[in-house]
This record gives structure tokens, sequence and C-alpha cells, in this order.
């Protein structure tokens, strides 16, 4: 007679286990504790099998009756209910060590040594906040183009292209790891290609016109905010560096008494020298009194760290300058970059080596910190007494010719 659920739950357990039987090889054994467990009794190639459905009342009978209808079905086929069900736990757990998250921290791992720490943050981030919510939990050789364009979607709809562009570059490049170490066939992102909008790139706001630079450099002078801060909006235009390096400078790396500073670049992967000006000394020696004991120029409220990145332009727009129109930390290279070409009359290659691009001479030969070095060494002197000369309001005359 086919069980009830009255009769499941009023039956009392007893010294010895008890069974209690369904139909079709459905039974429940009551166990002396209390627990009632499902079980499917069945024959399979001449053996005896027996397959566990779970727990009363978690399973309920009619939920225990469609597994075994399943399971059923599955011996009708000629396959094993209890090996079926072992291959399909371990595809699950395979599809689980296989996911995009768990393959995509793999390769993070394996390539944050190569990147700079701001850079790696800004890609763990993008991964978490933007893609693992969506496609992190599926098996990675499972995830077609369409569910990656989805994703990437959500991204472009909040209006921060340049950040779908990226997100769907760090997908392509977690895809194409998951196939050189076995675990998907190809790398869907390729179908993409065209999918999102072009990325149009301006360029940092910056001050070019000598009179206006004066302006700022008088401003600079001015500033009422930290001496920190004050030191890295002069040292700014002199050194005229990525505000990155700028922020991150460390004491280590300068020879006052040599008048260099030196660091590596880690945009470039490359060694760089910046030759100092007596002006950008006196300031350093004025800040090294109080922050020389430690390891950061410019260290942040905690003195472990580097001051934030947003301190330069926070300090601009106070002064009144419109970081996205007129001026930004970053805009200092640009601002050297125009004027030493225009009105000062430098050579290019000297001063692309002092801005530390990658540019091969004619030779093919890549960036080199110690070349060019003693044009460099006069020509940072020469721009450090120019700002002088316009912070002050001098009438200046561009110099014909080159710093021999």
């Amino acid at each position: 007679m086919p069980l009830t659920d009255t009769t499941i739950r009023n039956t009392k357990p007893g010294d010895k286990p008890k069974s209690l039987a369904d139909e079709r090889g459905l039974s429940i054994l009551i166990q002396p504790s209390g627990g009632k467990w499902w079980r499917f009794r069945y024959r399979f190639n001449g053996k005896a099998k027996m397959l566990s459905f779970g727990v009363y009342p978690d399973i309920g009978l009619k939920e225990a009756r469609e597994r075994r209808e399943e399971a059923r079905k599955l011996l009708a086929q000629g396959v094993e209910p209890s090996e079926n069900r072992k291959a399909q736990k371990a595809a699950k757990n395979e599809r689980a060590a296989n996911s995009f998250e768990v393959i995509a921290r793999e390769w993070f791992e394996k390539s944050r040594a190569t990147w700079a720490v701001s850079h790696s943050d800004k890609v763990i981030r993008r991964l978490e906040v933007d893609i693992f919510p969506w496609l992190g939990g599926k098996a990675i050789a499972e995830i077609t183009a369409k569910e990656l364009l989805e994703c990437i979607r959500r991204i472009e709809k909040r209006g921060v292209l340049e950040t779908a562009h990226r997100a769907l570059t760090n997908c392509g490049q977690v895809f194409r790891y998951a196939v050189v170490t076995g675990r998907a066939e190809r790398d869907p992102s390729g179908d993409l290609r065209g999918a999102l909008p072009t990325v149009t790139h301006k360029n940092f706001a910056s001050i070019t016109d000598p009179n206006e630079v004066g302006g700022l450099l008088r401003s600079l002078e001015a500033f009422k905010g930290t001496f920190v801060v004050q030191s890295a909006l002069l040292l700014s235009p002199l050194l005229f560096v990525r505000p990155g390096e700028l922020r991150k400078a460390e004491w280590a790396g300068f020879d006052l008494e040599k008048a260099e500073w030196r660091y590596f670049v880690t945009k470039t992967k490359t060694e760089h020298s910046v030759p100092l000006a007596t002006q950008a000394i006196a300031i350093l020696k004025e800040l090294h009194a109080l922050t020389g004991h430690g390891r950061y120029v410019f260290p942040g409220r905690d003195p472990q760290k580097a001051m934030s990145e947003a301190a330069v332009n926070a300090a601009l727009r106070r002064m009144g300058y419109d970081t996205k129109t007129e001026i930004t930390g970053h805009g200092f290279r640009a601002m050297a970059r125009t004027i030493l070409a225009e009105e000062l009359h430098q050579k290019p290659e000297v001063i692309e080596h002092q801005l530390a691009h990658k540019v091969p001479d004619v030779l093919g030969t890549a960036y080199n910190r110690t070349k060019f070095i003693k044009e460099r060494r006069a020509m940072m002197q020469l721009w450090a007494d120019y700002l002088d000369k316009l912070k002050a309001g001098a009438e200046v005359i561009s110099l014909h010719g080159s710093t021999a």
C-alpha cells in the first residue's frame, strides 16, 4: 500500500531502524534517533543497489517519488543512477573549480607581480564590481559571447565607456589564460570586436601660455594648505613627472648632493633619472626636515602611506582652477613639453627622454636613463630659471637655440 504523509509523520522511531515501503522500490528508513531517510532500491546488471534521496521532511513524499521516477527512467536507458549521480557531482565540482571567478583570480595573482599596485587594485575591483556578480559563478568554458556582452553593456549603460572597454579587455585576458591552461576552448571576447563605441580620449587639461603659467606659479606660491601638499604643487612644474610618480616619491631615491632623483617607472618598466635644479633642491631640503625621517617624501595622513592621488588636483580646485578644462596634476607635463619646445627651443629627443617616454631613436635604441644626461641637466636648470622669471612677472624673451 502506498505511503502517505500522515503515515510517515505518525510513525514513531523504535529501538531498531524501521523501513516503511512505498511503491516501485521507494521506502523510508526511520532511525532510532528519529531521522527519516528516503531509500530507492533497484537492480542493475543483476546486482542489488540502493540510492539515497535525502531526509524527510526536507524531501517530501511527492519529491521523493519524482526522484524515484527520474532514477527509473535512467535505468530504462541503461544508465546506473548511482554512477550518474557521482558523474553529475564531479561535473558540478569541476564547473565550480573552473568558474570564471576562480580562473580570473588565478590569472590576476599570476599577473599582478608585473603591475603597479594602483593598476592591480583597479583591475581586481573592476572584476569584482562589474563582472563577478554576473559571470563569476559560471563555468568559464560555457560562457557565451552573448552573456559576456550583456555583462559589458551594463557597464556601458552607466556612462563609463572606457571602463567597459577595459573590463572587456580584462575578460579577454582571463579567457585566453583559461585556453592556454586547458580550461576553455576559445575566447568569446574576440567575437565582440566593434560591439562597443570607440572611446574618444581627451588630453589632460594644461596651461601652456607663458603669461598664464606665471599666474599659476604665483597661485602655487600663495597656496594656504598643508606644507606637504604645497611642496608637491611647487615641485610639479619643476620636475614634470607623472603625478603618481611624484606622490609616491621615496627619500631613498634622492641624492641632493648629486642633484638627482632616481626611481623606477612602472608604466614603461624603466629606471628614470631626474636632474634637480637648485630651486627643486631648496624645496626638497626644507621638506626633508619635516618628512625626511619617513619613507615617503609626501606622506599622507597615515605616514606609512603616500599622499592621496587626489591631493594635487583637489588643491588646484581650491585655488580656483578647473581640473577638467584648465590644469591637472598631469597637465604640468604638457606645460613643460610645450614651452620647452616652443619657447626655450630644446631638442625634442632631450625633452622626450626627460619625460621618460619610450621613444626609439634612429638606431632603434629605446629609453636609456643616462642618455642626454648633460643636456637634460642644463635643460632642467634652464627650465627652473625660466619659471622663476614667469612667476616674477618678468618679460621673458624666447631663447633661440638649444642647450649644449
